[in-house]
C-alpha cells in the first residue's frame, strides 16, 4: 500500500495557517509515511510559517473575488481559470489523494481544481459565519469540519479548532508558576492578561490605561501585551511603568500566556475562542469593531455558556472595567465557576480528528 499523499491549502493570515500546519502535524503523528505540502500565495504568512514547519509549498496566483462592479470583476473570470490550471498542475505532480482546505483566496481554485481530477476534499471552516471560500467549497467536500458547533455548511461536523499542541495540551495548574517566572510576573498574584492580537488594539489599549488603578487595586497584576507600537505611556511619552504593570508589544508562545493567567481580556478571533475553551480560560471579548461581525458570533457560544463574558468595543471603558473586571479580579470563586464552564466547551483534538478525516477520505 504506498503512502497517503495529502496536498493542504490555505493562507493569507495565521488564522488560516495554524490550523493548516496543526492538521498537517496530526497527519504526521497519525500516519508517519504520510507525504505533505500546501498550496498558498505569494502574498500571504504562508510564504514563512509554511517552510519554517518544514513542508514544501507551491503557489499559485492570488485571485480575491470582486465584491463589486469594477474592471477586477471583468478579469476574474480569466483569472480564475488561470489560477485553477496552476493548481490542477501542482495536484497531478504532487499525485495527491486528498486536498485539505481550510479557506482563505488560495482554496477556491484548488476546490475546482480537485474537483476536475476527482480528489477528495476535505474542508475545515474557523469562524461561525464561513467565508465565501469554503461556503462554495463545501458543496462537494467529503468531509466538512467545524470550529462552532452552529456554522451553517452543508453537512458539517463540529469537529473544534486544530491547534498547536503547546496549546491544546496545556496543563494549566501544572505550568502556571514556571509560566510567571519566565514572563517576569509574580507567582502569587492573580494575573490579568490583556492582548489585541498580534497588532494590538488601541482601543483596548486606551481603556486598560484609564482602568489601570482601579485594576492594580484589586491586588492583581496585568500582563498587557500592548502590539507593535502602541505601547502605553504617560504624560510625558514615555512607557508606563508601575508596580504590578507589565508591558510587552508582542509574545512569542500565547500558550505561557494563558497558563500565566486567571482572566484574559482579547478580540474575539475564532482562534482565540477556542484556544481559550481549550485551556479553561475566563475570558471577556471584546470583538473587533469592523467586519461583518463574525468575532462576535464566534464567542456566542462560550459566553452562553457562563465562560466569558462579552462587550462591545465601544462599551468597554473604564466603567464597564470597574463594574465587571475588577469583581472578578477581586472573587476567586467567580474565577473558578467561569473557569470550568469555559473548559466544559473546550475541545482539544480537533487536529487529529481533522487529520483523520483527510486520511480516510485518501485510502478510499
Amino acid at each position: 500500500m504506498t503512502a497517503a499523499t495529502v496536498v493542504l491549502a490555505g493562507g493569507g493570515t495565521a488564522g488560516h495557517i495554524s490550523p493548516l500546519l496543526a492538521i498537517a502535524s496530526a497527519a504526521e503523528r497519525l500516519d508517519p509515511t504520510a507525504q505533505l505540502s500546501v498550496i498558498g500565495t505569494s502574498a500571504g504568512l504562508e510564504t514563512r510559517l509554511v517552510p519554517e514547519a518544514g513542508y514544501e509549498l507551491d503557489l499559485i496566483e492570488k485571485v480575491p473575488f470582486p465584491r463589486r462592479p469594477n474592471r477586477d470583476l471583468w478579469r476574474f473570470p480569466r483569472r480564475f481559470a488561470q489560477a485553477s490550471r496552476q493548481a490542477e498542475q501542482i495536484l497531478r505532480r504532487r499525485r495527491a489523494d486528498v486536498v485539505v482546505g481550510v479557506g482563505g483566496y488560495v482554496c477556491p481554485p484548488v476546490y475546482r481544481a480537485a474537483q476536475k481530477l476527482n480528489i477528495p476534499v476535505v474542508l475545515h471552516e474557523a469562524n461561525a459565519r464561513p467565508g465565501l471560500a469554503n461556503r462554495w467549497g463545501a458543496r462537494q467536500a467529503a468531509f466538512v469540519g467545524t470550529a462552532f458547533p452552529h456554522t451553517p455548511l452543508k453537512s458539517a461536523t463540529h469537529v473544534g479548532m486544530p491547534m498547536s499542541r503547546d496549546v491544546s495540551q496545556l496543563d494549566r495548574d501544572q505550568l502556571r508558576v514556571q509560566a510567571r517566572q519566565q514572563l517576569g510576573l509574580d507567582t502569587e498574584r492573580t494575573t490579568l492578561v490583556v492582548t489585541g492580537g498580534s497588532s494590538g488594539a488601541r482601543s483596548l489599549n486606551e481603556a486598560i490605561a484609564d482602568a489601570l488603578e482601579d485594576l492594580l487595586a484589586t491586588g492583581a497584576q496585568v500582563l498587557h501585551l500592548t502590539g507593535p507600537q502602541k505601547a502605553v505611556r504617560d504624560a510625558g511619552g514615555a512607557v508606563r511603568a508601575k508596580a504590578g504593570y507589565h508591558q510587552r508589544e508582542y509574545l512569542d508562545g500565547m500558550h505561557l500566556a494563558y497558563a500565566a493567567a486567571d482572566l484574559i481580556v482579547a478580540r474575539a478571533g475564532a482562534a482565540t475562542v477556542c484556544e481559550v475553551a481549550a485551556v479553561g480560560l475566563p475570558a471577556a471579548f471584546v470583538p473587533l469593531p469592523i467586519g461583518n461581525g463574525e468575532q462576535e458570533l464566534n464567542a456566542r457560544s462560550l459566553v452562553e455558556a457562563g465562560g466569558a463574558l462579552l462587550v462591545k468595543d465601544q462599551h468597554f471603558t473604564r466603567d464597564w472595567i470597574r463594574r465587571n473586571l475588577v469583581p472578578l479580579l477581586e472573587t476567586p470563586r467567580l474565577l473558578a465557576a467561569m473557569t470550568q464552564q469555559s473548559a466544559s466547551r473546550g475541545i482539544t483534538d480537533a487536529d487529529e480528528r481533522m487529520a483523520r478525516a483527510a486520511l480516510e477520505a485518501a485510502s478510499r
